[in-house]
């Protein structure tokens, strides 16, 4: 295919036109432009699936195991096929772009956007961001790199300033980066929210031009996070390409105004121009011919589909503790599966990453599956601060009888606009809408399936009212909390109230948004996203919940069902309130009394394995009181039966940890997440994650990096090292052995130690091999030269490591089986 003449087309275009194409059309969605050929462009959000381009409801797509649980694997191969599904499902909604991959780093594990991204580790995090880049543009839909940079924590994040040593952004938090664009040349990047050393992300003409587009070459388009751009011409001249979303945006008119009085060039608008008809050409929006959809792509509940989910969400399951060989669970003894995560799985987190999935398999429902009669399904203890929306099956639309409700959006005259069902509980104002005029009015009705005591409510800004039955039980004037207008979105207020109600009752809920002047942010400015948000954006939510039991009560319950059974099988875990974009957490403690309840179980029965539904680091006082711990972060649409998959040693859980796990609050070498006085001081440097605590800047982790156990035990027999290359690299040969009773997966580890005292371990390379139980296998292991290196701030340039250190051959370096000294 001939290559357009980039400068032709742009030449042909005027000013305003030019400029337009800049901003996108509507939320997910870019301008086209007949004259040159050039097609509307669509996004999604893609971290976990690729929603489409409706922020709630929409159409059903797949549910993909989240990033971390992902990451699990330590599989670039896994990663790649990850990259190839995704775009599978982008070609099945005619989507050009997906916004993924997440590869920020998990600095504190109290960031609430963790689940997102991959691991602590910048070398994990970049070679498998680029096999996942290369599975999904191998297909011709576009990857985006995300959130460039420094933005490890949610909150206040469109205010703060992340202060980061230049040595530490080149060394780690770039490095990923860094990686990935040389690897698989992704076609897009997007700038972060927040500001980087005093200058906002979306201005950083120091790593946007210098580092990115000038040092590593990458020709591709810098898009900005969504209402993430402050300014015209410093944006412009910062090296952003795109603002998004549109129609509205600081670029337009005063974009065009900045070019006619000289405070930007008007080649600075083509090279911004010229990267997005590079991006168009790529993705097949370019030319005379536009690329072709297929028609027979795989549905999201696909038996193939979901096959591959479930296999991908177990792959990267993770074994803490195993004694005695508990796991797998023995098919024929009875087991009692304990908690609400059982019966209520967490699927996804919160946030953008969250998509419309055709259902989500619970733990219980794929226990109860492979196990039958065996197995005994008992409710927990209650883990939400904040009431989910009404689930599947406990409302329904009162004029069609189907799951769901229905929706009316009445404008300023009570003019009902549109009237539709939805199928869940939950619908979005002012955001991704195609009516004729704001919605000033919502209602919301359904009907309950059953009967009996229910806790009822409402989420979201506004002034409410809300009736059962013709009869108002309450009204609310509802006002987001917090600094960050986020919250709305991702963290809206709630009103409950608990009532008795009979089966088919219907629950009517009345919203009248309410709108105000925009508010300036915590930095003093009025960004775009205060102002749209004052105008009444949000999501709104219908509340059906059952009226939690006390306390006492649950745990006698619990306690009888464990020690009637053989096994105890406890599920505990966090939920979309800790693990969200928009706020971070405040502790690692799991919410509620889960660890009563685990206690509890593990007094009465036989055998305790607790089960851990979530996708970063939490507390686990009760470890050495229970016989098997295995962590199955976020799994996805096809989770319960993953999870009885592991479990039963249909597949071995054979992942590893991707992120070290702290012992107690604040026990880490990074905790903070809330800037003080709006900065955020990286003062951990380089010594993130693993480093710092092998450094010895906190006290020992409960859980390393790379720890995990599998259904296999293993010898390490022996390890020496290959010729060292001249950047400093080397091979590392290691031979194990499998010494337990079943085939088994193994990931081995090298880091390396510098001889230089300011510069920390780190991860250097890694490979997994398959051994048959009893058997042997050697591998070789060759280590990533960009680690071989450190950042000489006072020359400007990249520089050798010192000579000599050692290396590590360790199952996590809570476990070092061999050290390999360095000339």
């Amino acid at each position: 295919m001939t290559s357009p003449d980039f400068s032709a087309l742009i030449a042909g275009l005027d000013l305003e036109t030019k400029v337009r194409l800049l901003t996108g059309a509507t939320s997910f969605t870019l301008h086209g432009e007949d004259s040159i050929g050039l097609a509307p462009m669509a996004f999604s959000d893609g971290p976990t699936g690729v929603r489409g381009l409706k922020f709630t409801g929409g159409d059903h797509v797949a549910l993909f195991p989240n990033a971390t649980l992902l990451a699990g694997a330590w599989s670039e191969e896994t990663a790649r096929e990850v990259g190839e599904l995704l775009a599978e499902e982008a070609e099945r909604q005619q989507i050009h772009v997906v916004l993924g991959p997440t590869i920020n780093l998990h600095r504190s594990a109290l960031g609430g956007r963790l689940f997102e991204a991959y691991s602590e580790d910048p070398l994990l995090t970049g070679r498998l961001a680029a096999a996942y880049v290369q599975g999904l543009q191998g297909k011709g839909i576009g990857a985006c790199l995300k959130h460039l940079v420094a933005n490890e924590s949610e909150t206040l994040r469109n205010y703060m300033n992340s202060v980061v040593a230049e040595d530490v952004l080149r060394e780690v938090y770039l490095l990923p980066f860094e990686i990935a664009v040389e690897e698989s040349r992704p076609w897009s990047i997007m700038a972060a929210y927040n500001d980087v050393n005093g200058v906002a992300a979306t201005e950083q003409d120091h790593v946007n031009n210098q580092v990115v587009k000038g040092e590593w070459g990458w020709d591709g388009l810098l898009m900005s996070d969504w209402f993430a751009t402050k300014t015209s011409a410093p944006a412009a001249l910062g090296g952003l390409d795109l603002v998004m979303p549109g129609p509205d945006g600081p670029w337009g008119e005063a974009l065009v105004a900045d070019v006619r009085s000289g405070a930007v060039d008007e080649s600075v608008v083509d090279e911004h121009v010229q990267r997005l008809l590079l991006l168009a050409q790529r993705v097949g929006a370019l030319g005379d011919v536009h690329r072709s959809w297929p028609t027979d792509s795989l549905a999201a509940d696909a038996p193939e589909r979901r096959a591959q989910l479930r296999r991908l969400a177990t792959d990267g399951m993770v074994v803490l503790r195993n004694e005695g060989g508990v796991l797998p669970l023995a098919a024929s003894g009875s087991v009692a599966l304990v908690g609400r995560h059982g019966v209520d799985t967490v699927c996804m987190g919160g946030g953008s990453a969250q998509v419309n999935p055709p259902h989500q398999v619970s733990i219980a429902d794929g226990l109860r599956a492979q196990l039958g009669e065996l197995l005994t399904v008992v409710d927990g203890v209650e883990v939400r601060q904040s009431p989910l929306p009404a689930p599947v099956g406990t409302i329904t639309d009162p004029e069609t009888g189907a799951p769901g409700m229905r929706v009316e959006h009445v404008d300023a005259d009570g003019v009902v606009m549109l009237a539709e069902h939805v199928d869940g509980a939950e619908v979005t104002t002012g955001w991704d809408d195609t009516l004729p005029r704001p919605t000033e009015r919502l209602r919301l009705s359904a009907r309950l399936s059953s009967a009996g005591p229910v806790r009822l409510g409402v989420k979201g800004a506004g002034s409410w009212r809300v009736g059962v039955d013709g009869t108002q039980i309450g009204q609310a004037d509802l006002v987001p909390t917090g600094a960050d207008p986020g919250e709305a979105m991702f963290k809206p207020p709630v009103w409950t109230a608990d009532v008795e109600a009979p089966a088919g009752a219907l629950v009517e809920a009345e919203l009248t948004i309410v709108r105000s002047e925009p508010q300036p942010g915590p930095d003093g400015k009025l960004s775009t996203l205060s102002q749209i948000l004052a105008s009444g954006m949000g999501n709104k939510t219908l509340v059906v919940a059952p009226v939690p039991s006390p306390l006492e009560d649950t745990l006698a319950a619990v306690t009888a069902v464990a020690r009637a059974s053989d096994t105890a099988v406890v599920v505990v875990g966090l939920t979309p309130e800790q693990e969200t974009e928009g706020s971070d957490k405040s502790t690692l403690a799991l919410p509620g009394e889960q660890d009563a309840m685990v206690r509890a179980v593990a007094a009465a029965a036989r055998r305790t394995v607790v089960v851990v539904n979530a996708s970063t680091p939490v507390l686990m006082p009760w470890a050495d009181e229970v016989d098997a711990i295995l962590v199955v972060g976020l799994p996805g649409q096809e989770g319960g039966d993953a999870v009885a998959d592991a479990l039963l040693g249909v597949r071995e859980p054979a992942g590893r940890l991707v992120t070290t796990w702290p012992a107690a609050d604040a026990a880490a070498p990074a905790w903070e997440v809330e800037p003080t006085d709006l900065q955020l001081d990286y003062t951990d440097g380089s010594f993130v994650g693993y480093r710092g605590w092998f450094a010895g800047r906190a006290d020992p982790p409960a859980y390393w990096l790379g720890a995990g156990e599998g259904y296999g035990t293993w010898e390490y027999a022996a390890a020496s090292l290959g010729d060292v290359a001249s950047d400093g690299s080397a091979t590392v040969s290691v031979t194990v052995r499998n010494t337990g009773a079943r085939d088994s997966r193994e990931l081995v580890q090298v880091y390396l130690q510098p001889s230089e005292a300011d510069q920390p371990v780190r991860l250097v390379g890694w490979t997994s091999v398959e051994v048959a139980a009893g058997s042997s296998a050697t591998v070789q292991v060759a280590t990533d030269a960009r680690l071989w290196r450190r950042w000489d701030t006072a020359a400007d340039r990249w520089a050798s490591l010192a000579a000599g250190g050692e290396l590590l051959v360790a199952r996590g370096l809570g476990d070092i089986r061999h050290r390999l000294p360095l000339a």
